[in-house]
């Protein structure tokens, strides 16, 4: 089977492997595309928390970026954890010397098990650059509200958030509802054209560790293959709710989702 696409992923690593880089690669692959990357920070991590974080230094994190690319040119670029200001910078620096258009960013602030992956420093950078550079960026709950200092408590309260994104210089936002108090997912893709609610029933399950780094690494694999990015957010949407249905159930605090679930691939790609 020849690989549908290429996509290079910009973010830390997750040494459990049920998020970050490990998480991304898994998801790429299983969609039948080719997966390069860029290794933002190593973290020391199991389902039960982070125990360190160490950073790669931007000068090593731009050579990946830029030496990589050189030889493989990306299709799409999906960019996770940013863990410092001189990161993000590096980041910024070289997506401009690659010139990729299709870019997909996770605003990754929070690990599941509650530890802070990026400074305040970081996330006003992010805030005031990164989001303006990227086709999407797909905040959680939390992450959305700590970028636009708006309480989130329901679907209108999502919707005036992505538009505060939106304002803020962001073309097209997807905020995960997953952490509202409702049976029913409510995932809302909105720009300055078009919102569209991609509704599902929640699955109560603590297994969901790596969920955002899953969506994201999908959905810039849709895109990557010509599908619209609507288009790619339902099907990214529909490949995360089967792996957390199937989860293996591993470790002792909250587990990592199937990224070899059972989705047949050629079907989704008609």
């Amino acid at each position: 089977m020849k690989a549908k696409s290429k996509v290079l992923i910009i973010a830390g690593s997750d040494s459990s492997g049920g998020a970050g880089i490990q998480a991304d690669i898994k998801t790429v692959t299983s969609l039948g595309s080719y997966a390069m990357t860029a290794v933002t920070a190593i973290t020391s991590q199991n389902t039960t928390g982070v125990s360190s974080i160490i950073s790669i230094s931007p000068k090593e994190i731009s050579k990946q970026i830029e030496f990589t690319s050189i030889d493989i040119r990306p299709d799409a670029i999906k960019i996770g954890m940013l863990h410092s200001e001189g990161t993000i910078n590096a980041v910024l620096k070289s997506l401009n010397k690659i010139n990729i258009k299709k870019i997909i960013l996770d605003p990754v602030m929070v690990a599941k098990g509650g530890k802070k992956l990026i400074n305040d420093k970081s996330i006003k950078i992010l805030k005031k650059k990164m989001i303006k550079i990227a086709t999407l960026i797909t905040p959680n709950i939390p992450e959305a509200e700590t970028l636009t200092k708006i309480k989130i408590k329901n679907s209108n309260d999502m919707i005036y958030s992505a538009k505060k994104l939106l304002d803020l210089g962001a073309k097209n936002v997807l905020i995960k509802g997953g952490h509202l108090n409702s049976d029913i997912m409510y995932d809302i893709f909105l720009n300055k054209k078009e919102i569209k609610f991609f509704n599902n029933k929640k699955i109560y399950t603590k297994n969901t560790h790596g969920t955002g780094c899953t969506l994201s690494s999908a959905i810039a694999t849709y895109y990557s293959c010509g599908k619209t990015l609507k288009k790619s957010c339902e099907m990214a949407i529909k490949y995360v709710n089967h792996a957390i249905g199937t989860a293996p159930k591993y470790g002792k605090g909250f587990g990592p989702i199937n990224h070899l679930n059972t989705i047949n691939i050629n079907k989704k790609f008609r």
